[in-house]
């Protein structure tokens, strides 16, 4: 989005403002950090949504279920049911006396309250308390007898750290309680999968963050050769995600918006990445600045460069923003809340940038920088000088290189499908186990039956009998291996028939079932005077993947039009937006060349949209600061491929640098459990965006086009030039580089 001339006098006004005043500003930070880094928790909690089905919109069907469940059968929304297999240890069949005996443990075990472990030394306000005494029920008894089944009812999100904590405590004590009666147990259902998988990851997710903070440090050290620009982005950048954090909260609180449970952990990883990016953009405008103006003082120098990256930091900020409100046209509600927030954490970061990392420049002043020795003379030409020069020489040939290696990653698009599997069949856990051993004897749908809700609509009543016909049409339903009793509500207006699918509840073909055969069924032979609805984990997906596919075909028109509206203003050009759309297309292909190569059953079904926003909205910073650096290259007298050339040569490092950081940090999503594909997509998307996008092809189409690229607006050359320039003038480029291919 481009800066106006208004927008850029407030942009000048805050950095001017940090780098005069750093130290207040940094305090100011520094408590904004802590306060709401600790409340974040607390906040993020009243905020989060635990049913994904409640992001559907009321007229799809299993969300007309969903509401039938909760205002007639009194289904708590925010209730997690957990599977328990009980039997006997010696493996024999249940007797009456067993049978009884497990009741009675069961019974203790509903009346004894489980208290959430605390893993840390926080205060007890600051930590929501998930302790509550679980609801127990017996659900059946295996044909064999071989096992009984309980449903373990907790209130609380899955993905909640105490909501796991009170269940880890309660599978232990009654793992305990049923061995000392010579019982064994096992644990199944959303809860205890994720708990299991969650746990297999810890090691992983440990390494990962570790080796992230590694990498950050490692980069910047060879980079800056300074201990302290490489310690400097990874406590800047935590000071703001911590305000970000409470910042989404406090703003979904206020309009009533649910988050998914995931969005937290999606923003900090997002905010880490463009973070220490924004960073970087800085300390190598500022080094390049220092070393230009050796008599400069460094606070001015501060000021001086936070202005003029801050305009290009601004306007890759906004674009991003912009990218996500067009998520605000979604039917999805989980697509719905996640462009706001992304929007309200994106901005959050963009004022730390233009405020707290500034006042950092201007604190630390040379010190920055130290003990590298380098900064008082300019470098000797090096790998960055000779790759602009090679883009600018050849251009031709690296635009069709690089159009030639996305077109050819592009080809990922060949038979690409949607997956709306949550579960992980392939997954080697307890949970998983257990699901397994149920199966051998009972449907898999057992743990997680689809329902269909039956509701009076002539003012009488309904009974078992009205309903028999449905229940014998739906039990001669192929793929349905059992349908349980009819269970009236309290008035007996609504009534709830389970059925117990063959099919894992997660799998397309549960899905296909509910969507097809079970609400074909349903519409036939519905008795009249009553209407019914078709609920579950099944029915629920079915109507998310028509959500999302309606999704997709509305906002990606409109995401395209929006960002290509933006690179118009920006780039003030009416060729560049156009060929800088088409390069992006085809990088966004390029990514999901991962369902082919790592033999994936189908890309997630949140990936796509959310991958093109945030591939396309990211990559478009380093595509922003390249144009930005180009055209005040362009200022300068000279032909324009040299000016290509210098632009590549001084925004390489910090681009690439940029690139890598980000990169990484998307990485690191692959040790969360069910984040692998975004793992990978967003990784391969923005290293394409950054190392072949900015570095290669956009530096290439400007030096083919030259000044004309920013037709009708073209910078023209001045004898002056930039100050920087104008102190520190370096020779005239070579003919070499104006050689055309």
């Amino acid at each position: 989005m481009q800066v106006r001339p208004s927008e850029d006098i407030v942009i000048r006004a805050l950095t001017g403002y940090s780098t005069r005043h750093p130290w207040k500003v940094i305090a100011l930070w520094a408590v904004l950090g802590v306060v709401l880094s600790a409340l974040a928790p607390t906040l993020i909690g009243r905020v989060t949504q635990n049913q994904t089905g409640d992001f559907l919109p009321k007229s799809y069907d299993s969300a007309a279920a969903l509401a039938i469940a909760e205002e007639q059968f009194g289904v708590n929304p925010d209730a997690t049911t957990v599977t328990m297999l009980v039997a006997r240890s010696d493996g024999k069949a249940l007797g009456a006396a067993d049978q009884k005996r497990v009741e009675a443990e069961a019974a203790k075990l509903a009346q004894r309250r489980v208290i959430m472990p605390r893993e840390d030394d926080r205060p007890k306000f600051l930590v929501p308390d998930r302790s509550q005494t679980p609801r127990i029920a017996p659900a059946m008894v295996a044909p064999d007898r071989s096992f009984e089944l309980l449903s373990v009812e907790l209130i609380g999100n899955r993905t909640d750290k105490g909501v796991q904590g009170v269940y880890r405590a309660f599978r232990d004590a009654a793992r305990t309680q049923f061995s000392e009666a010579g019982m064994r147990t096992g644990f199944t259902g959303s809860l205890a999968d994720t708990v299991d998988t969650t746990d297999s990851h810890e090691t992983a997710a440990k390494v990962g963050g570790a080796l992230l903070m590694g990498l950050i440090l490692l980069i910047n050290v060879l980079v800056f050769r300074s201990v302290l620009a490489a310690l400097l982005p990874l406590v800047a950048v935590a000071m703001i995600i911590g305000v970000a954090g409470g910042a989404v909260a406090g703003a979904a609180i206020l309009t009533g918006r649910k988050l998914d449970a995931g969005t937290p952990d999606l923003i900090s990883v997002v905010l880490l990445g463009i973070g220490i990016d924004y960073l970087l953009f800085l300390l190598f405008r500022f080094r390049e600045q220092l070393r230009a103006r050796p008599e400069q003082s460094a606070r001015e120098a501060a000021g001086q460069v936070s202005g003029r990256v801050g305009t290009a930091i601004t306007s890759a900020a906004l674009t991003i923003v912009a990218g996500f409100a067009t998520l605000g046209v979604a039917t999805f509600g989980q697509f719905r809340s996640l462009g706001p927030a992304i929007a309200v954490s994106v901005l959050v970061m963009l004022l730390g940038s233009l405020t707290l990392l500034p006042a950092l420049l201007a604190a630390a002043g040379r010190k920055m920088f130290w003990p590298a020795k380098a900064l008082g003379h300019e470098p000797d030409e090096g790998r960055a000088a000779r790759f602009g020069a090679r883009v600018a020489r050849r251009p031709m040939t690296m635009t069709f290189a690089s159009v030639a290696l996305l077109a050819t990653l592009a080809a990922g698009l060949i038979g690409i499908r949607m997956d709306y599997g949550q579960g992980n069949a392939a997954a080697k856990t307890p949970a998983a186990a257990t699901a397994t051993e149920i199966s051998r004897a009972l449907p898999a749908g057992v743990t997680d039956p689809t329902s269909i809700f039956v509701t009076v609509t002539d003012g009488g009543t309904l009974t078992a009998g009205r309903l028999d016909g449905l229940s014998r049409a739906l039990a001669q339903v192929k793929g349905v291996g059992q349908v349980a009793r009819t269970v009236l509500n309290e008035d007996h207006r609504a009534a709830r028939i389970d059925l117990y699918p063959t099919a894992d509840p997660q799998s397309r073909q549960a899905r296909d079932l509910a969507s097809g055969p079970v609400r074909a069924a349903v519409a036939q032979h519905t008795p009249a005077g009553t209407t019914a609805h078709v609920g579950g984990t099944a029915a629920i997906y079915a109507d998310i993947s028509t959500a999302v596919d309606h999704d997709l075909k509305i906002v990606f028109p409109v995401a395209a039009a929006l960002i290509a509206l933006i690179l118009l203003l920006l780039l003030r050009s009416l060729l560049a937006p156009v060929i800088l759309m088409l390069s992006v297309g085809l990088g966004f292909a390029a990514t999901l060349l991962f369902q082919h190569v790592l033999g994936k059953p189908g890309v997630n079904f949140s990936l796509p949209l959310v991958l093109f926003l945030f591939v396309v909205a990211l990559g478009t910073d380093y595509n922003i600061l390249i144009s930005d650096r180009i055209r005040e290259e362009m200022q300068r007298p000279g032909p324009a491929r040299a000016a290509v050339a210098r632009a590549v040569q001084h925004t390489t490092p910090a681009i690439a640098t940029a690139g890598l950081v980000l990169a990484g940090s998307f990485a690191t999503l692959a040790t969360t459990p069910g984040n692998e594909q975004i793992a990978f997509a967003m990784t391969l998307g923005i290293l394409l965006s950054a190392l072949v996008l900015s570095l290669v092809l956009v530096p290439a189409l400007a030096a083919l086009l030259g000044r004309s690229i920013w037709w009708p607006v073209r910078p023209r050359p001045t004898n002056g030039g930039h100050p920087q320039h104008r102190a520190n003038a370096p020779a005239p480029e070579p003919d070499r580089v104006m050689t055309a291919d």
